[in-house]
């Protein structure tokens, strides 16, 4: 009984925690964020480069914010907070794609929309592969930022360490998503589904080397602006609710 009690409590501790989290955010980066993640999806159908060893979709223009809005949320709150928002956005977007199909299968004798319905349809394998590969790679992103900021101990707050802790973390963890997506899509899925057409291991690694390469240096534009942003919330105690609530919770 004093087991179930327990387990109670931590629930309650943990819900009341994500709901302190969620009010202590400021909305604009959560909405930035979450907004990425749906865009990157749509924009992922259209491949804007195409060679013998390269794939660029284009998702590529719009990932960048998704990581760096991770960064900034790992550096003032900690991995775990960063770990919540990144679930919701998940979750989000998988709602968004649902509603997506519905309205794609709802049939319409208004106009021809083949090419509208095949766009927000999707297709479920790339949809299942994109979630896997962004499950995994905003875990390992936000582990990573976290654990190079540890290695600067005597200015944590640098610049030196907010840029450091973001390109590494960034390059790394887009490199991972890019090869998981195309590891299951083109070995896994493709060949089944689309006739045969499938990608070698090299290809994989090459196009996820050279994807992770410019999503880093699209965000190493507006990393400043992040750094920013991060001395600005230290500036205003930004979150300031939640890190009470946290310490209250290490105390018990």
């Amino acid at each position: 009984m004093k087991n179930n009690n327990k387990k109670g409590n931590k629930l309650s501790l943990s819900f009341n925690e994500t709901l302190i989290l969620f009010r202590s955010i400021p909305s604009i980066v959560v909405a930035l964020f979450v907004m990425s993640v749906i865009a990157m999806n749509i924009l992922a159908n259209k491949t804007i480069v195409q060679t013998e060893y390269v794939a660029i979709d284009g998702g590529i223009l719009i990932s960048w914010l998704s990581f760096l809005s991770m960064d900034l949320i790992t550096k003032h709150f900690g991995p775990k907070a960063s770990n919540k928002i990144s679930i919701f956005a998940i979750i989000t977007n998988l709602l968004v794609c649902l509603i997506f199909y519905i309205v794609s299968i709802i049939p319409s004798e208004a106009a021809d929309y083949t090419a509208f319905n095949t766009i927000i349809g999707g297709t479920w394998f790339i949809l299942l592969s994109s979630t896997i590969a962004f499950i995994s790679s905003s875990l390992l992103n936000n582990f990573l930022n976290f654990s190079i900021g540890k290695m600067f101990k005597n200015n944590p707050d640098g610049r030196l360490a907010f840029f450091t802790r973001s390109y590494v973390s960034t390059f790394i963890s887009q490199f991972v998503d890019n090869l998981i997506f195309a590891v299951i899509t083109f070995m896994f899925f493709a060949p089944i589904y689309w006739d045969g057409f499938s990608w070698t291991f090299i290809q994989c690694i090459t196009c996820s080397i050279i994807g992770a390469t410019l999503e880093t240096i699209l965000g190493f534009i507006f990393t400043p602006i992040a750094y920013r942003v991060s001395l600005n919330w230290k500036k205003n105690n930004v979150g300031k609710d939640y890190f009470e609530f946290i310490n209250k919770e290490e105390c018990v």
